[in-house]
């Protein structure tokens, strides 16, 4: 009976354990390993096999000495006073993301962009390309055909369409690896985590958890973005190590208090812990309008007086209905908006509201205007 009862409170301790809080998001979503991340690169190229929409070479001269210099090395020699005039090349640069662990031999995606006045790279091939980091060397090789998305029609008057950007496009799998990035990911006694969004709470809460299923003192919070966890130093145990920090679900510290506005565009985000104390705001609308126009006065018969034009000016006032909005004390998100929403206010009429009460220190809430 006693051994039925411990293996009962054992199953459901287990269970306790095992389920995830609510809310819960794991590691790996919220949350990267410091050291772990990509590279740009960048190379500078040719694309050739254009249909006439390639550099005008008139207003493009690096192009043309890139042609040249392209040429000189299968031993084409050009004479230093000719100006070949060639529509179907184009100079472009060439972009990639090296992504962390990358492999000799293994492919990546690049992206070309014309960087002269070609109109169109549809058709066109990319020439061999190499692709530097930012301590200049060389770290992969880039070549092959292109994928424009969008194109362009141009007529004989001028007119023209163009879809989406056809002087930029894409070379799947197009470069490969030629140097690996060197890193310092097996190097270090610990590993550290860096929060995608800072916060106190899920630091602690992160470093709280780690504890919890691997032992005491494991983890350690360093700051709100940074979380230090102890690491075995062999590669192989530390990839396993890993898989199991990411698979750890913790829940993340609640948003802090944010109305963010857009002025622009009017939109409005109002993070849902936004509370205001007691206050009534009264919005109304007051519009003034000036006409000017010019009297014209003519002299009667036979009177030899003049013409003469006088300015008349007309102002009239309109005084719109007024609004008068009053908020109890920890109103939410939803009160605010069926308030402004029942007068049929539009979206700068709530801004202007959210302002008026930033200002009089009822709005408890970062007030964010982009």
């Amino acid at each position: 009976m006693k051994r039925n009862l411990l293996m009962a409170m054992l199953a459901a301790l287990f269970v306790v354990l095992v389920t995830p809080p609510a809310h819960a998001e794991r590691v790996k979503d919220i949350a990267s390993v410091a050291g772990v991340r990509g590279n740009q690169l960048i190379g500078y190229g040719l694309v050739v096999g254009l249909d006439g929409t390639g550099d005008q070479t008139s207003q493009a001269p690096f192009t043309i000495q890139s042609i040249k210099n392209m040429l000189s090395q299968f031993g084409v020699t050009i004479p230093p006073n000719a100006n070949p005039q060639l529509k179907n090349v184009a100079a472009v640069t060439v972009t990639a993301d090296l992504l962390a662990f990358s492999k000799v031999g293994q492919t990546v995606d690049v992206t070309v962009s014309s960087m002269a006045n070609a109109s169109s790279l549809r058709g066109g091939t990319l020439l061999m390309t190499p692709l530097r980091g930012v301590d200049g060397e060389v770290y992969g090789i880039a070549q092959g055909s292109l994928v424009v998305s969008g194109f362009g029609v141009q007529g004989k008057d001028g007119s023209r369409i163009s879809v989406n950007v056809p002087s930029a496009g894409r070379v799947p799998n197009g470069a490969t690896v030629e140097r690996e990035v060197p890193n310092s990911f097996n190097s270090n006694p610990y590993v550290m985590l860096n929060l995608h969004t800072p916060d106190f709470t899920t630091a602690s809460r992160m470093a709280t958890g780690i504890n919890a299923l691997l032992g005491a003192s494991t983890a350690k919070a360093v700051d709100a973005v940074s979380i230090r966890v102890t690491a075995p130093q062999d590669a192989d145990q530390r990839i396993a190590y890993l898989s199991t920090l990411e698979a750890i679900e913790i829940q993340p510290g609640d948003a802090p208090a944010r109305v963010i506005v857009n002025s622009r565009t009017g939109t409005v985000v109002i993070g849902s812990y936004v509370r205001v104390t007691p206050a009534a705001v009264a919005h109304g609308s007051l519009s003034v309008t000036i006409t000017e126009r010019n009297d014209v006065s003519q002299p009667g018969p036979f009177s030899n007086g003049t013409t003469t034009i006088s300015p008349s000016s007309q102002i009239a006032v309109n005084q719109g209905e007024g609004r008068m909005f009053v908020f109890n004390a920890g109103v939410s998100l939803d009160e605010i908006v069926r308030a402004v929403n029942q007068v049929g206010a539009a979206p700068g009429d709530l801004v202007a509201i959210l302002e008026a009460l930033k200002q009089a220190g009822a709005l408890h809430a970062q007030l964010i205007v982009i």
